[in-house]
């Protein structure tokens, strides 16, 4: 895997949007916080087009994604929100595969396919990490500062990540390179030139929000069936909020431990990163962590993700 350098106080940032519109409210709030932490966010007006549900056309996102990687003054890009959408950018963005600098792509949700995308396709780590709508935006009560500024500091290896509510659901100790993000994304990908790649050995982070428990065992299944789970050494998944069945039947969690009853490895549920109901936290992609789950419940980062 190629590291981007890791960021320092004073790095510029550039926002960008290759998904959905989102609050200039919130988008400002998201300014002021990376300001708070000692960056320079920058961005030019093309974030701000909007173009039915998403953010402007496909080649002007793809565009404004190209210029601010190409930027040698940018150290890294954090998408403004998910929604949908940053699956139009990837023929645009393919182009220019193994011809650019590594930057480090911050972001999660519908920017899974560009998260996928980088780690898998172009082997350059990124983070699954929060964004600016609904998470930098609120400030500390929007995402774990902590695990953000080690993960982007150069300071993540070693870094033990022990959220509040992580269950083990099959018990074990694995090691591997992280990958995954948002399952509808990686499901949606299978069977295009962009499909979710992980490599053999893996650990895989899989997550989503509002899905029932039946469209989760149906991406599962398929994730199963195209022999991606059995690339896996360890499972994490993340919160599934909104996924438990409204009545009390088929709980999220019942319906993930008779999915993975026959996994051969550790389990964890209730990773907070990507759509939580508190702080979101960072995850690091592409470099290699540690799930355990004895004595505790815990994924430990091994390796960092900028250098």
């Amino acid at each position: 895997m190629i590291k981007p350098r890791a960021l320092k106080a004073g790095d510029r940032i550039a926002l960008v949007s290759p998904a959905s519109p989102f609050s200039r409210e919130e988008f400002d709030q998201g300014v002021a916080e990376l300001r708070r932490l000692g960056f320079d966010p920058i961005y030019d007006d093309s974030v701000f087009e909007r173009t039915g549900y998403v953010s402007g056309a496909a080649q002007l996102r793809a565009a404004a994604w190209l210029r601010a990687w190409s930027n040698p003054d940018v150290a890294a890009l954090v998408a403004v929100r998910g929604g949908y959408g940053s699956v139009h950018l990837l023929p645009y963005l393919d182009a220019y595969r193994g011809r650019l600098a590594p930057k480090l792509f911050i972001g999660y949700s519908d920017n899974t396919s560009l998260l996928s995308w980088l780690t898998c396709q172009c082997g350059i780590t990124a983070l699954h990490s929060p964004m600016l709508e609904g998470r930098l935006a609120k400030g500390r009560d929007g995402y774990d500062e902590h695990s953000f500024m080690r993960l982007i500091g150069g300071e993540g290896a070693g870094l033990e990540l022990r959220p509040a509510g992580l269950a083990a659901l099959r018990g074990g100790d694995a090691s591997g390179p992280l990958y995954g993000g948002t399952m509808t994304q990686l499901a949606a990908s299978m069977g295009t030139p962009y499909a979710f790649d992980p490599p053999h050995g893996c650990v895989l982070f899989l997550e989503d929000v509002n899905e029932r428990p039946y469209r989760i065992d149906r991406l599962v299944t398929q994730l199963r069936l195209s022999g991606i789970l059995d690339r896996a050494v360890a499972l994490v998944f993340g919160e599934m909020r909104g996924c438990d069945e409204a009545g009390g039947q088929h709980p999220i969690q019942d319906v993930l431990t008779q999915l993975t009853a026959s996994f051969n490895g550790p389990v964890l549920l209730g990773f907070p990163s990507g759509h939580t109901t508190g702080p979101s936290w960072s995850l690091p992609l592409g470099v290699r962590v540690r799930v355990t789950t004895h004595p505790h419940p815990a994924l430990i980062v091994e390796e960092s993700p900028v250098e």
